[in-house]
């Protein structure tokens, strides 16, 4: 019987297990970065209704549903994209623009509206003429959410599409759809036809039908959108003076030769030329200097014990000069949600992507009271209080139980403190005190007794 040799079998066992475990992370990392646990089925889609023939191509109607619970495009507003299959020109347009018309010099007569092979459009601005509008329309580029806003969870615009010889048989979806939003963070599939969409006339007395639909679907992916976080999360307690902020450098560092006028202070003489200088259409972050450099901090503050409930404070913290937050909304996750009895000054609605669970709230702000969060500065905040009613077994103040295990502010993750820094309950709580003090008590009584009758 031949022996082994162990060290290279090891070596090589070493060797493939790394290597399963690189492919095993690649492959999870493709399938599931677009994958949010607490909306899972959330996504855009995008219809493309044809509504009609015409001599030289057709007429669709372009509508995108946001079926993401809380994750918004909030301005300066979506751009949809896609590639022509064949060599098609856009005649004209209801309720949207193209951004380039493109090179239209072949066309004699009438002008076409865009004639690029892959056009851009975006929507158009409210109070744009009525009769440049349709249905859902004309708001900017704004999409709110579909559990906050469902009347406005959608976006319609009207294309003639020049194609000559078109017909139901020979007609070409488009390919490549991109949807910035207004950046990138959204990854589209292909056009798919499905049964086709149907309308009901604005009396509700009559039904009409698309003659055929096409589905994209497009979802969302933080990783995608930007390269640091958006925002973080600072904790506090009651029974402890510690305030444990937001991690350091969680979304950028104070670094001005590598990033000059990344941040400027409050009180800063440079304060609105800063502002100014960035430009209309500049949306990029210009955020109060912290430590954290976060445009957004989310305070969670444990304030009140009673007997049967326990009370919790939320702040949210605007520190972007460039942004006021309009229909904002907050996720956050704890097992106590299940128990929430009264929440002042928020909206508030249970999510249950796993309908046995119910630990996840999104909060939002009341219309015209508190639902638009200014920006950085003495107004830029809003707060607000839980009430929890507790559940004794499983109800604690210890280990921090008591803080939530995610936070998302408008659909983006916030980053958490480390849970070895949280706020935790002192050594020796009074009542320990008083339970330790009787068996010492006891024992003292019991050796003067020895020594009185030694």
């Amino acid at each position: 019987m031949g022996f082994f040799n162990l060290s290279s079998i090891s070596g090589s066992i070493s060797s493939f297990t790394i290597l399963l475990l690189v492919l095993g992370f690649c492959c999870s990392f493709s399938s599931t970065e677009a994958y949010d646990s607490l909306d899972p089925t959330g996504n855009i889609t995008i219809k493309w209704d044809i509504m009609q023939w015409t001599p030289d191509g057709y007429v669709a109607v372009v509508t995108m549903y946001n079926f993401q619970q809380y994750r918004h495009i909030q301005a300066p507003g979506w751009k949809l994209g896609w590639t022509w299959a064949k060599k098609e020109v856009i005649w004209s347009m209801v309720g949207a623009q193209t951004t380039e018309q493109g090179d239209c010099s072949r066309y004699k007569g009438n002008i076409p509206h865009c004639c690029k092979k892959d056009p851009t459009v975006v929507d158009l601005l409210p109070g744009t003429p009525y009769n440049m509008q349709i249905a859902n329309c004309c708001k900017g580029g704004v999409i709110n959410s579909w559990v906050q806003d469902p009347p406005n969870a959608l976006s319609s615009f009207q294309v003639s599409v020049g194609a000559a010889g078109t017909s139901n048989k020979t007609v070409k979806v488009p390919k490549n759809f991109t949807l910035k939003a207004p950046g990138p963070g959204y990854t589209c599939g292909i056009a798919k036809v499905v049964k086709s969409s149907q309308f009901l006339s604005s009396d509700g007395r009559r039904v009409t039908q698309a003659l055929m639909t096409w589905n994209v679907t497009c979802t969302y992916s933080q990783f995608l959108s930007q390269k640091t976080p958006t925002c973080c999360v600072s904790l506090s307690s009651f029974y402890n003076d510690t305030i444990v902020p937001c991690p350091t450098c969680t979304c950028g560092c104070q670094n001005n030769n590598t990033q000059p006028g990344s941040c400027v202070e409050g009180d800063s003489p440079y304060l609105a030329s800063a502002i100014s200088s960035g430009g209309k259409n500049n949306y990029a972050p210009l955020v109060q200097c912290t430590t954290h450099m976060c445009p957004i901090r989310v305070h969670w503050h444990v304030k009140l014990n009673y007997k049967e409930y326990w009370r919790v404070k939320v702040t949210i913290t605007n520190f972007n000069y460039r942004m006021n937050y309009t229909q904002w909304n907050l996720v956050a996750q704890h097992p106590n949600f299940d128990n929430l009895t009264q929440i002042f000054s928020f909206n508030y609605k249970p999510l249950t992507p796993y309908q046995a669970i119910n630990d996840t709230a999104m909060l939002w702000g009341v219309k015209f009271y508190n639902d638009l969060l200014m920006q950085a500065g003495p107004l830029g905040n809003v707060q607000s209080e839980l009430l929890f009613r507790k559940d004794q077994a499983t109800f604690t103040f210890d280990k921090g139980w008591a803080f939530p295990r995610r936070v998302y502010f408008n659909g983006d993750n916030c980053v958490m403190p480390p849970p070895d820094a949280y706020p935790w309950l002192p050594n020796a709580s009074p009542q320990q005190a008083v339970v330790l003090t009787l068996p010492i008590m006891a024992f003292v009584a019991s050796l003067a007794f020895l020594l009185i009758y030694v």
